[in-house]
C-alpha cells in the first residue's frame, strides 16, 4: 500500500505511541486522523474517506474489535497494533495482520499491504 496521499485512521489511547506513529505516516506522505477513544475512531469513519487503519487493540481498557467490525463492513483496510500479539483477537479477525509494539516503519508498511491486499483480494 501506498503511503503517499493515503488517508490512515489511527486509533491509539497512548499518546507519546500516537504521536510517534503520527509522526511515521506523515514522513511517509500520509494523512492520519487520530482518535484516542472509540467513539471518536467511529466519528472519524463517518466524518471522512479513510483508505487504511491502525488499531491498538486495548484502547482505554476496551477492546477496538467494534471498530475493527465496522472497517470491515466498509471493506476499509485495518492492521492492529499491539503489545499483546495476535493469539486474542476473536476468530473473525485472526486474518487481520498484527504488529508487535515496539514495531518499525518497515514493519508498519508491510503490514499495512498486506491488510490492503487481502481485502483487493
Amino acid at each position: 500500500m501506498t503511503l503517499d496521499g493515503a488517508t490512515i485512521l489511527v486509533l491509539e489511547d497512548e499518546p507519546i505511541i500516537g504521536l510517534a506513529l503520527e509522526d511515521m505516516l506523515i514522513s511517509r506522505g500520509a494523512i492520519v486522523v487520530y482518535a484516542s477513544r472509540m467513539e471518536e475512531a467511529h466519528e472519524a469513519l463517518a466524518d471522512a474517506e479513510i483508505d487504511a487503519a491502525i488499531l491498538d487493540v486495548n484502547v482505554h481498557g476496551h477492546m477496538s474489535y467494534p471498530v475493527a467490525a465496522s472497517l470491515t463492513d466498509l471493506t476499509i483496510p485495518f492492521i492492529f497494533a499491539t503489545g499483546y500479539g495476535d493469539s486474542s483477537h476473536p476468530p473473525e479477525f485472526k486474518a487481520v495482520p498484527t504488529i508487535a509494539k515496539p514495531y518499525s516503519a518497515a514493519e508498519l508498511e508491510a503490514a499495512l499491504t498486506r491488510a490492503s491486499e487481502t481485502k483487493r483480494g
